[in-house]
């Protein structure tokens, strides 16, 4: 029975609203503050989005004024499977689509510290047959099908669900998407089998995006339906069944002209991307899921799998950066999944590009001359206008020159070319001695040919091997660090004023 338990993912959580100490740590103050400076109250309701490609996950809350406002995105720890929606129990995916989680789902008793169920299979799911029970957002770190932040995360996450139930909202959405969904991505990925998919969630995505307002979603026909309202002459709502005819309904015009304008946009900015040759992002990889960028540079061969980072930042950058939250020793970097990769048909003959290639082994330096090389003299002759030779350029080398290269007696001419061209340089000002034409022709004869060096890039600095470390029992929230003073529980179960969790949810219990 324990393997059966271990095999099967995330469904070890026992859903509960039991009173603990986890579960009532307060919202960190530092969080109320920025709610404060958006306009937004403690317990009002909240909207998550989440998206694999970014691992990233995204609380929206709602604002005095009635809509939905960006609180803080969270980096995700750790996502498995592959880019599409979960199809059956016991493959490893993380669930994409639209989901509604009410007070029941969220389960203070955690096996992985906190978390709250998905609500996956919706609807629309079982309409299509899929399978698969208790896909969790939580902690820990680890995941199985399930979307796993730090425990400090987790704690903070879930005491902004707590506290909009608190406030009377009786469920809210979860939005899963592969990616965000502009065009770059769409056309990315535009040879995607899942791509009809993705294309019927953008459409929710779209509305919430023109309205800033949670979208109501119903199901007919084995597909989503957003904003459905009856028509102008009917007498009662229209009902929907995930299986069955859709029923009559219109989408209100203000909401559906809005999202006409937004795709009509997006589809002319994906024409012209797919029109000027952007690459295809590579399919099946084999690579089990992904990890945000800033928990992949703390860990030993991390690596974001089929996650990206953003343009400019490595891992080496981000090494030193704090992390946000605790990591725990177990925790796993995307790796490939060769099992899947066995199994996996054979490719297609389609021209598809890797979108995110892996960096050759040979590399052009960077364009930027060396500070330390060179002395006096280098440095003199870079300020006057001979020194720019010395530095490898990225720019591709003229065809007579690498026909006749040869490395050897490249290496070996180097120092006395440069040395021909300072001593031109030094000559041009000494008095009586103007030959500042010979000597520039002769340094321009001297000019080593360009050359593409096998640059052997620096090793990435080691991990730190205390980031492992054991956790205490009640983390910290992510937003106040050890020295702040914020009010935290110590682990031991805090005294719960009238309006605490277990009394407002005894009836649910």
């Amino acid at each position: 029975m324990t393997a059966g338990v271990l095999l099967s993912g995330c469904d070890t959580d026992q859903v509960s609203l039991a009173t603990n100490a986890k579960a009532n740590q307060p919202v960190p103050p530092k969080l109320i503050a920025a709610m404060a400076e958006k306009d937004m109250d403690l317990q009002s309701p909240i909207l998550v989005r989440l998206f694999k490609q970014e691992a990233e996950l995204e609380v929206w809350k709602q604002t005095r004024n009635g809509q939905f406002a960006l609180l803080k995105t969270y980096p995700i720890c750790r996502w498995s499977g592959d880019l599409g929606p979960k199809v059956r129990e016991g493959d490893r995916q993380a669930p994409e689509g639209f989901y509604s989680i009410n007070p029941g789902q969220m389960n203070p008793q955690s096996a992985y510290y906190l978390s709250f169920n998905t609500g996956y299979p919706n609807a629309f799911d079982k309409a299509l047959g899929r399978t698969g029970s208790q896909l969790m957002v939580h902690g820990d770190c680890s995941s199985r099908g399930c979307y796993a932040m730090t425990d400090e995360q987790i704690a903070e996450i879930y005491s902004l669900g707590r506290e909009s139930f608190f406030g009377g909202q009786k469920a809210f959405q979860l939005q899963a998407y592969p990616f965000k969904m502009t065009p770059v991505n769409m056309a990315k990925h535009r040879n995607n089998p899942n791509m009809a998919f993705w294309k019927m969630i953008k459409e929710g995505y779209d509305h919430f995006e023109v309205t800033r307002q949670e979208p109501k979603v119903d199901f007919c026909e084995k597909k989503y339906v957003f904003d459905a309202a009856k028509p102008a002459d009917a007498k009662r709502d229209p009902v929907f069944d995930a299986s069955a005819k859709c029923p009559a309904y219109v989408i209100p015009e203000e909401i559906a002209s809005a999202v006409r304008e937004k795709q009509a946009k997006d589809e002319t900015e994906y024409a012209r991307l797919v029109a000027k040759g952007t690459p295809v992002a590579r399919m099946n990889t084999g690579i089990d899921g992904g990890m945000n960028k800033v928990f992949a540079a703390k860990i030993p061969e991390g690596s974001t799998g089929l996650s990206e980072g953003a343009e400019g930042t490595t891992l080496q950058m981000l090494a030193m950066a704090k992390a946000p939250g605790t990591i725990p020793g177990h925790v796993n970097p995307p790796k490939p999944n060769f099992d899947a990769v066995a199994s996996a048909p054979a490719p297609r003959d389609e021209p598809v590009v890797a979108a995110s290639a892996p960096a050759s082994s040979t590399r052009v330096a960077a364009a930027a001359p060396s500070e330390k090389s060179g002395g006096f003299f280098s440095n003199l002759g870079r300020k006057m206008g001979l020194g720019t030779a010395d530095t490898t350029a990225t720019t591709t080398p003229a065809p007579q020159a690498t026909a006749s290269m040869a490395p050897a007696a490249q290496t070996s001419t180097t120092p006395a070319t440069a040395a021909s061209r300072l001593k031109a340089a030094v000559t041009r000002f000494v008095p009586g001695q103007d030959k500042s034409k010979d000597s520039v022709k002769e340094a321009a004869k001297d000019t080593p040919k360009p050359a593409v060096a096998a640059a052997k890039p620096a090793e990435p600095p080691k991990p730190d091997a205390r980031l492992a470390a054991t956790r205490p029992a009640l983390k910290p929230s992510v937003s106040d660090g050890a020295g702040d003073n914020a009010p935290m529980m110590a682990g031991a179960a805090p005294v719960v004023q009238s309006n605490s969790f277990d009394s407002r949810f005894s009836a649910v219990k």
